[in-house]
């Protein structure tokens, strides 16, 4: 197939675009930077730029591809993100899960796209009921004030997308990137790795914040399978084994070459970090990959973060 890949460039988009290629798709990338073309012409896609932002620009793009597919990768996740500032940080991102969306959207109906497959994430979940939620879950109606633009815009993109009746509309709520390239996450040099390192990433209260993790060639497999078959619909792309920060905190910390990590009474972490990162730590809830693995015939490399942290991090 001809498959369009926005945000072809980003930390997704580089596992995904040669995987793509590989298995026989003409692939289409767009990056909004002309210093990248080459970066996508090495890996065998054809690059073309455009600022996401821009509708027209976007409809040229997509309307000059005729893809088949289109896959929405559009992020601009900073290197640091502080999560007092939760918002302020993914204010650009924001805007391409809203405007950039749109765009996409609007481009791909009048180019005849059959199949649009877009980044969520499971951070959408409701911090309610059991520990573990399938893709039926309610959504968190109550986020901390500082995430709540995040989660609007994840749930404008996830409305417009499962609203596009004219195509097939697939929604990847992936979990916690981590591997090469996750520079805002946990990337052996990213800012996450770094904090840990230096015993600035405590366990905050009981640490009973349910994780479910993804490295991030496993969130490309996953996108390439949604690309080529599954019906419409949304699919948690995460691990099999969701876990508390009490329990994979200490595990990351000696996969990285850290202390153990520090525990902190709750007040201390809001005191130190904001609401948004208590919450990741002592309420959040995991996922289940049931669905995936099921509907999409996709496996996991890194089945446990235990695993991909002992050897995927590199």
């Amino acid at each position: 197939m001809k498959v369009f890949v926005a945000g072809a460039t980003g930390a997704l988009g580089k596992q995904l675009v040669p995987q793509l290629v590989a298995k026989g798709h003409e692939v289409v990338g767009m990056t909004r930077t002309e210093a990248k073309r080459d970066q996508l012409r090495s890996v065998g896609a054809q690059p073309v730029v455009a600022d996401a932002l821009d509708g027209d620009a976007v409809e040229r793009a997509v309307g000059e591809a005729e893809p088949d597919v289109i896959v929405h990768q559009l992020t601009a996740i900073p290197p640091a993100i502080n999560m007092r500032h939760f918002d302020r940080d993914f204010a650009l991102t924001n805007r391409l899960r809203t405007e950039g969306t749109d765009h996409l959207l609007s481009a791909g109906r009048a180019a005849g796209v059959k199949r649009v497959v877009a980044q969520s994430n499971i951070l959408i979940y409701a911090r309610t009921g059991g520990p573990i939620k399938d893709e039926d879950a309610p959504l968190d109606n109550n986020p901390p004030p500082s995430m709540r633009q995040g989660l609007e815009a994840i749930r404008h993109l996830e409305e417009a997308v499962t609203a596009a009746h004219w195509t097939e509309g697939l929604l990847l709520r992936y979990g916690w990137f981590y591997g090469p390239g996750t520079s805002a996450g946990l990337d052996p040099l990213g800012s996450q790795t770094e904090m840990i390192r230096k015993r600035q990433f405590p366990i905050v209260g009981a640490g009973t914040g349910m994780w479910s993790f993804i490295h991030i060639e496993d969130a490309a497999t996953a996108t390439v399978a949604a690309v080529e078959g599954g019906p419409a619909g949304v699919y948690n792309v995460v691990d099999d084994e969701p876990a508390p920060a009490s329990e994979f905190l200490p595990v990351l910390a000696a996969a990285v070459g850290a202390k153990r990590p520090l525990r902190v009474p709750r007040w201390v972490g809001r005191l130190a970090a904001g609401e948004p990162a208590v919450m990741a730590m002592t309420d959040l809830r995991g996922a289940s990959n049931e669905k995936a693995k099921r509907e999409l015939g996709w496996q996991p490399r890194y089945a446990s973060w235990r695993q991909g942290f002992a050897e995927g991090l590199g």
